[in-house]
């Protein structure tokens, strides 16, 4: 087996173990069953992975800051919970969602709750390094919930920049990446100049990760990505994509865009197959992977500028991120 990979899936074994006991409260049950039922949905738990690994490139002794890292995975279900009510989704992971399974208001009121436990969670970190990380979250659960309404502003706007939306995904996706690196530098007593850094990749690279999610929603094998491909297409979404055709189709092509985009009754494959067509004539796949690219390697660059004492767990916080940037779903 490939060492690193083991390295992973032992600190995520952990991880796992460790979030699996933790206990939200029992009653009413109403309350806390949907909470324990989101939290074992699955995902990857890349956010809690990261603070771990973070932390790891500092200090040995990870299974200390279990529980503070698990505040930021619960924090990322909550805004899911939340999103999906928002966004009226009938699926998450492939199970039915939580106001599905039950109903909105047990929703909302369950994701508060998560929301409370993460700040419950936080309250484990030690005590002189408490204030600056309570800032710190505070901070990125604004930008999140910024993220979000900008995510719903676009929805009912006719034209969006790329700059807007890279904002958008900044904030929305983006810097609870950051943060969660940047929290484990703190946790383990990295330098400030290093916590930046963390920072600074963590939103690069978060920024890379949502463009490939857009591109991959268009372009991904169907038979890997588990989900319909062209989703956003079919929804009229304003990723990266559909924001550089707008501004680059002329003509003919932009004519065919708009009427697409106009449709209230269409054939979804029909739909998909003519869009993505126009993308392809307009070399979209090429400008959003550049775009990608770019991200990706501004990441990594400020990484490799890292000087830290365990050069093992750096080339191992490489390879994920780097697996993650590659992935094919």
């Amino acid at each position: 087996m490939d060492p690193n990979k083991e390295s992973v899936d032992k600190i995520l074994g952990d991880f796992e173990k460790h979030i699996q006991t933790y206990q939200y409260g029992q009653s009413p049950i109403e309350l806390y069953e949907p909470i324990s039922y989101i939290m074992n949905l699955g995902g990857k738990r890349i956010r809690p992975l990261l603070t771990l690994l973070a932390y790891s490139l500092y200090r040995d002794d990870y299974e200390k800051i279990l529980t503070p890292a698990a505040a930021v995975e619960v924090f990322h279900n909550f805004t899911l919970m939340h999103d999906d009510i928002m966004d009226n989704a009938p699926l998450r992971r492939g199970k039915a969602t939580v106001h599905e399974k039950w109903n909105p208001n047990i929703a909302i009121l369950s994701g508060d709750v998560m929301l409370v436990k993460a700040y419950d969670m936080l309250l484990e970190v030690e005590k002189e390094k408490l204030p600056s990380v309570m800032r710190l979250f505070n901070k990125t659960a604004a930008e999140v919930c910024e993220g979000q309404q900008h995510d719903m502003n676009f929805e009912s706007r006719d034209s969006v920049s790329e700059e807007a939306y890279i904002d958008m995904i900044r904030l929305k996706t983006a810097v609870l990446l950051g943060f969660a690196l940047q929290y484990g530098a703190i946790l383990a007593g990295a330098p400030d100049a290093d916590a930046g850094r963390l920072y600074e990749f963590g939103v690069n690279i978060g920024i890379g990760f949502q463009l490939k999610d857009d591109l991959l929603d268009v372009y991904a094998d169907q038979a890997k990505f588990g989900k319909q491909v062209g989703g956003d297409i079919i929804s009229n979404k304003k990723t990266f994509l559909l924001i550089k055709a707008k501004e680059l189709a002329t003509g003919e092509k932009q004519e065919d865009l708009k009427r697409w985009i106009d449709a209230k009754e269409f054939d979804k494959e029909k739909k998909v197959a003519a869009v993505t067509k126009i993308y392809d004539a307009l070399g979209i796949r090429e400008l959003t992977e550049a775009k990608m690219h770019q991200y990706f390697e501004k990441g990594f660059g400020q990484f490799s500028s890292l000087q830290v004492p365990n050069p093992k767990m750096k080339a191992l916080l490489l390879q994920l991120t780097q697996d993650l940037a590659n992935r094919e779903k």
